[in-house]
């Protein structure tokens, strides 16, 4: 029994331009919200010095690995949702709302103490210029007290995202990133707080973002609506959230651990190179996290296929988001590297940084597309209800080879290329690894939906 007419039917017709419609919201959320973090660095790079950006950019890698597992249950979240969304199982998509709710209230407070307890003793263990160090601890500080309204929010937009509706949190986000900003000027600029006011700022935009997204939720009468006295955790329910969840989390806290040993080696070199780092990096997020998108679809459309036992439209997602990240890499690391410099002008008018900036961006940008084909096949395998094996493939092919680089070809050759070069080398062996898992996940699901006389091949997927 279907669940609504009016919401978009991601399980026939067409797939390239419903996954473009469905991806581009996520996509101008996504950049919207890097818009907002370069603002934070811009502004707090401008008119509190080098030694800010550096600080507020030494802890990216260290909030994404205590933030991270947590943070990978929203994708269990997306996966359960969807599946039942196009199963047309209403009553079993109310628990799963209800149940991730609960998860993402409790998880938000368990990884705002253990940030609170573990950002000073992880930043020293990190190496960080004792000239940064106390303003990366306050700026940790501060931003871990809006962490549990920012798990809630990440959990009610994957909630929406998994039923098609990919818009209404790119409108919650741009509201709340426009007051960041707004609060940003008035904190650093008018008040002087330095690291303190981005912090606050990103606080407030925080539980601004929670609370539009929760109004949502508790105001709509689809299978999604949150009712307060129902927030619960569900036995079952919780328990194949984990199952695709905590593999998913674990692996993006895997790379987390990986890019902390990479910060930690940028380190090394001083706080000039970290400000470099952390302004170029902030620009090449923009090409990730326009791919990001296709992993979102993929993870949606997938899901909602299984649900729906359309299979044959699997092979058919994979090709529009292959292509699709293919495209975005040759636009976007073109236009990256051609207004490198004017880009990094805007962050700093320190030269020194600006030129150690242009020498990241021309090694990450040259196989950048290797990262978007790592992110993108493991949300067609989740999709599908595999979550270990993406896990595994990022494990040996991501972190472990990161960790072997850094022991052994950086050891031997310490510059700063050779340490950038770690990251174009491990994203080509774990893309490689996600597409292996890819195929192994898709051939078991036609196996069994074979013998179970419920998978026939089409002919007549269009994409």
């Amino acid at each position: 029994m279907a669940l609504r007419t009016d919401e978009p039917d991601l399980t026939s017709g067409s797939l390239f331009g419903k996954i473009l419609i469905f991806a581009l919201p996520i996509m101008a959320m996504n950049i919207l919200q890097l818009l907002f973090n370069a603002a934070d660095m811009v502004v707090v790079g401008r008119f509190a010095g080098s030694e800010a950006l550096a600080a507020v950019g030494a802890t990216g890698s260290l909030i994404g690995l205590i933030v991270n597992l947590f943070m990978g249950l929203s994708v269990g979240t997306s996966v359960v949702v969807a599946q039942d969304y196009g199963a047309g199982k209403r009553e079993v998509v109310s628990r799963s709302v209800h149940t991730s709710i609960a998860v993402s209230i409790i998880g938000g407070f368990v990884v705002m103490i253990l940030g609170l307890l573990l950002c000073s003793p992880l930043l020293r263990m990190m190496g960080t210029p004792d000239d940064i160090l106390h303003l990366s601890e306050l700026y940790m500080r501060i931003y871990f007290l809006g962490l549990p309204a920012g798990m809630v929010y990440n959990f009610g937009a994957a909630i929406l995202r998994a039923t098609g509706d990919s818009r209404r949190p790119m409108n919650y986000l741009t509201i709340a990133g426009v007051v960041n900003v707004v609060f940003n000027v008035v904190f650093v600029v008018g008040c002087h707080m330095n690291v303190a006011g981005v912090a606050w700022a990103t606080v407030i935009s925080q539980y601004l973002a929670v609370y539009l997204i929760i109004n949502c939720l508790y105001h709509t009468d689809k299978a999604i609506r949150l009712i307060p006295r129902q927030i619960r955790i569900d036995r079952k329910r919780v328990k194949d959230i984990i199952r695709i969840g905590v593999p998913a989390g674990f692996q993006g806290m895997l790379f987390s651990i990986s890019n902390v040993l990479i910060q930690s080696a940028v380190n090394s070199f001083g706080s000039t190179l970290v400000a470099a780092s952390s302004a170029s990096g902030n620009i090449e997020s923009f090409a990730g996290t326009t791919m990001n998108a296709y992993y979102q679809a993929a993870v949606t459309f997938t899901g909602q296929s299984m649900g729906a036992r359309k299979y044959d439209r699997i092979d058919a997602i994979a090709k529009v988001c292959t292509g699709l990240v293919f495209a975005t890499w040759i636009i976007l690391s073109g236009a990256v590297l051609f207004s490198g410099r004017p880009l990094l002008g805007i962050y700093t008018n320190n030269p020194e940084v600006i030129e150690l900036g242009m020498v990241r961006m021309r090694i990450m940008m040259a196989l950048y597309f290797t990262c978007g084909i790592m992110n993108v096949f493991p949300g067609l395998t989740r999709g599908m209800g595999y979550s270990v094996l993406p896990m595994l493939s990022t494990l040996v092919g991501a972190c472990l080879l990161r960790i072997v680089w850094l022991m052994t070809v950086f050891k031997w050759y310490p510059t700063i290329p050779v340490l950038y070069a770690c990251y174009p080398v491990t994203w080509t062996l774990a893309g490689l690894g996600q597409v292996a898992s890819f195929f192994y996940a898709r051939r078991q699901v036609r196996k069994k939906a074979a013998l179970e006389g419920e998978f026939a091949p089409s002919l007549s997927v269009s994409v």
